[in-house]
């Protein structure tokens, strides 16, 4: 009997969600996302009126499909003829990277491939800011500059890779808006402990950090 690819990723997601993982992410492989539901969605003008930062989320965790739809909404690519995303990115450098933490570990949102490439078996999620609430909430987004991307020429390089970052989170608020998910973006992060757990390069620069899940009844 032939088994569907949606059963399929489904079955994959499951077991990342429930299988116990260790300290590194080297061993597992990458985990395809459900295409993106890009036909959904409240009207823009209904999504800015609700648009709101919200500090308190249940712990219930995202399915698959919600994953996809958010990362997609975030900087996924919206021109399949091409590289072009959802959010702009000065000179195209690109240069911004998502990293997912969950309760399961950190993975590496890859746009063009529509997968999550796991990167660390840990649950960081306590060390991507430091309000309590990051440690229960299902997802942190982690907004990561690769400053090896951009022109390193540029004196105002640091102002557009900060408004990059914004782009994408300011995705993140309307996605979350339109399909009732609670959102808030963040910048009191300890950069220094999360880069040096994540294993950054020097030139890799965190950013912004952006909570979601749903919201707490």
């Amino acid at each position: 009997m032939k088994t569907s690819r949606a059963f399929q990723m489904r079955f994959v997601w499951a077991l990342l969600l429930f299988c116990p993982l260790g300290a590194s992410g080297q061993d597992l492989k990458p985990v395809p996302l459900p295409r993106p539901q890009t036909n959904i969605g409240r009207p823009l003008m209904q999504t800015l009126k609700d648009r709101r930062s919200t500090r308190s989320f249940s712990p219930k965790k995202l399915p698959a499909q919600e994953m996809s739809n958010l990362l997609w909404a975030a900087f996924g690519v919206n021109r399949p003829d091409s590289d072009k995303r959802t959010a702009p990115s000065a000179m195209n450098w690109q240069e911004t990277a998502i990293y997912v933490a969950t309760a399961e570990g950190v993975y590496i949102y890859d746009a063009k491939a529509n997968e999550l490439n796991p990167i660390l078996r840990e649950d960081v999620r306590a060390l991507t800011g430091t309000q309590a609430f990051v440690k229960d909430a299902p997802v942190d987004l982690v907004y990561v500059a690769d400053l090896a991307k951009t022109g390193h020429g540029s004196a105002e390089r640091d102002m557009f890779v900060a408004a990059d970052a914004g782009f994408i989170a300011q995705n993140v608020y309307l996605f979350c808006a339109s399909e009732g998910l609670a959102t808030v973006v963040r910048g009191s992060i300890d950069r220094p402990a999360l880069a040096k757990t994540l294993r950054l390069r020097p030139d890799q620069k965190i950013i912004l950090a952006q909570t979601v899940g749903y919201p707490r009844e």
